[in-house]
């Protein structure tokens, strides 16, 4: 054999070899996934989606799970960088609060099993150093190396950027590794809704008794905090007012809603729109897809019309829009007075949110 042959066979044997390191590499990778816990509810899972796409990226994870409630999560996969979601419901959840030194685990425990295997953890349940973290830390490297980071829900009042941002940082203070913030990205669509989700939303359109490619203007006047909701009459003369201007009109109401609100009330709504009610939030998803706008308060289905593209008039009172402004490429911000927003008409307020959404 040739000299010149033995070199070729030489450079082929190791981009052979080049080859194989790369892909177990990348099968290393893939294999490494990492897991949120996060109980909230639907506007604090998508308030966890930043953090989610941040830690799958740098930290080169090759999936990223959420464990909460699955009326909340369960639409995330698929739609988002969620890869799969776990029931929070599903997980004997309270064993992981009992002091440290009573904490016991069994062969094959069923926390193993659920907490195992993941590279990365990060929590918003329990406290730092406290007798759930270190339990938890105990679980997830029964089975593999697991690095657990728990992180605090809520920012301290005197934080002066939005909630995603303060969750990105305490999350790279506590990993402990040299991880560079990514720039904030206030325009991106967090979700994706699918082709089925938007022919579910036409079909709920049209049984509505609408056009199904209307695509009117949503309005959702709760939210889950009572201080947080515009003073209903706001929400019903600027209906009124894109109906005058030829504008379609839906109203929205979820379970919150139709607890608050007297048949009598409703009646009234069903008079200045249709009114739909009662939807499974994947339902609402389809209908928010359909949608030319949305006008909402600081609210959970705000922050998935923002997170869909939605054109979105989000209404903020006591709350701190610059701390938990939805994110999404179309969000337009209405700041009311935080004393009067939930009692008194505004109609200043109505005036520019009718202006906003006929431009």
């Amino acid at each position: 054999m040739g000299y010149t042959q033995i070199v070729v066979r030489q450079k082929i044997h190791d981009d052979i070899l080049e080859l194989l390191r790369e892909e177990g590499t990348e099968a290393s990778r893939k294999a490494q996934r990492g897991l949120i816990v996060q109980p909230g509810a639907i506007g604090d899972c998508i308030l966890t989606l930043p953090l989610a796409a941040f830690m799958k990226e740098a930290l080169s994870l090759g999936g990223i799970d959420m464990l909460g409630h699955t009326e909340y999560i369960g639409l995330l996969p698929g739609r988002s960088c969620i890869d799969a979601v776990i029931s929070i419901d599903s997980v004997d959840m309270h064993r992981l609060f009992v002091e440290k030194e009573a904490f016991d685990l069994a062969d094959r425990d069923p926390l193993i099993s659920t907490f195992g295997g993941y590279a990365w953890i990060a929590t918003f349940v329990g406290e730092p150093n406290g007798d759930f973290e270190h339990n938890l830390i105990y679980t997830a490297n029964c089975s593999g190396s697991s690095e657990v980071v728990t992180l605090a829900a809520k920012a301290p009042d005197d934080f002066a950027g939005h909630l995603t941002d303060f969750y990105e940082q305490q999350f790279i203070a506590q990993s402990g590794l040299p991880l560079k913030r990514q720039e904030a990205r206030p325009n991106d669509c967090l979700i994706k809704a699918t082709r089925a989700d938007t022919a579910k939303g036409r079909e709920l359109l049209r049984e509505a008794g609408l056009d199904p490619n209307c695509r009117p203007v949503i309005i959702q006047p709760g939210s889950g905090g009572v201080k947080k909701c515009w003073r209903l009459d706001n929400f019903l003369v600027v209906a009124g007012e894109l109906k005058s201007k030829g504008v379609e009109r839906l109203f929205l109401l979820g379970p919150a809603e139709l607890e608050r609100y007297a048949k009598t009330i409703i009646k009234k709504i069903a008079g200045v729109s249709i009114c739909l009610a009662e939807l499974s939030l994947v339902e609402v998803l389809g209908l928010l897809a359909c949608a030319g706008g949305f006008i909402g308060n600081d609210s959970g289905i705000t922050h998935l019309a923002a997170g869909l593209g939605v054109r979105t008039f989000a209404l903020f009172g006591p709350t701190n829009p610059s701390m938990y402004r939805p994110i999404g490429p179309a969000v337009t911000i209405f700041k009311g007075n935080p004393k009067t927003f939930a009692g008194r008409s505004s109609v200043s307020l109505q005036r520019r949110l009718v202006e906003a959404v006929l431009a």
